[in-house]
């Protein structure tokens, strides 16, 4: 049976209504697809906290959450299953720098599906261009 992982991931728009986007890298798993930022959310978290400790170690920034979901995914993978939660934040400290990402670019919404996404991250990058 496949893993199942609980993921989640920042939807971090800045004041020009771009989002925030990350070029995942060769080394990671699902190589050199874009994705929103975020990780694994451990035993003891709730989402939120997991977002926020998450953005902090992988881009060295703050953000504040808004508490509810903007889109849950569940996607299988050829190896595991991922549960991927998208939350819209904002930064509140910090300018986001890329840790374990190839590359973060900003967006403006229209322009989203210019990029090669990872497949979980397919129906947040549709729902967020459906939005005005």
């Amino acid at each position: 049976m496949k893993k199942q992982v609980k993921v989640v991931a920042a939807i971090i728009e800045n004041d020009q209504q771009e989002i925030l986007c990350a070029l995942r890298s060769p080394e990671m798993s699902i190589p050199n697809r874009w994705e929103f930022p975020g990780g694994k959310v451990e035993a003891n978290e709730d989402i939120y906290s997991a977002l926020e400790r998450e953005i902090d170690e992988e881009l060295s920034c703050k953000i504040a959450t808004f508490k509810e979901v903007f889109n849950g995914f569940i996607h299988e993978y050829e190896t595991f299953i991922i549960d991927l939660i998208s939350i819209k934040c904002r930064i509140v400290e910090g300018t986001p720098t890329p840790s374990e990402h190839s590359k973060l670019i900003w967006l403006k919404r229209e322009n989203l599906d210019s990029l090669k996404w990872a497949p979980a991250d397919i129906p947040a990058v549709k729902q967020l261009i459906q939005e005005k």
